[in-house]
């Protein structure tokens, strides 16, 4: 496979493991782009092609850096406020015990 289709295949799975937030999908992208562009590069110059191919790469990776970590902000959010709301969630646990056992206090 020419190193242009190469280039447009890795986006186009960058693009589709981005919009479904596939984060392992990502990291394997990811490592593979690690051990291929180097390779890839080795083989000579870019063609014009290759160059706009590979602009649309690093485009689609950034994407890719953006959605990952607004996730992770969201997530730290997230658990930023479950840990402030545990004692309400552990006497709610506590207090719904007896009515989920049927005992009585």
């Amino acid at each position: 496979m020419d190193r242009q289709s190469t280039l447009l295949q890795l986006g186009q799975k960058m693009s589709a493991a981005t919009n479904a937030s596939d984060w392992k999908a990502l990291a394997a992208i990811n490592t593979l782009m690690a051990s291929s562009l180097p390779a890839m590069a080795a083989q000579g110059p870019w063609t014009p092609a290759e160059r706009a191919a590979l602009a649309s790469l690093r485009e689609l990776h950034n994407q890719a850096i953006l959605r990952a970590r607004n996730a992770s902000d969201e997530l730290g959010k997230h658990l930023a406020e479950m840990q402030a709301n545990k004692e309400g969630w552990l006497a709610y646990a506590l207090n719904s015990e007896p009515a989920a056992t049927g005992t009585t206090a």
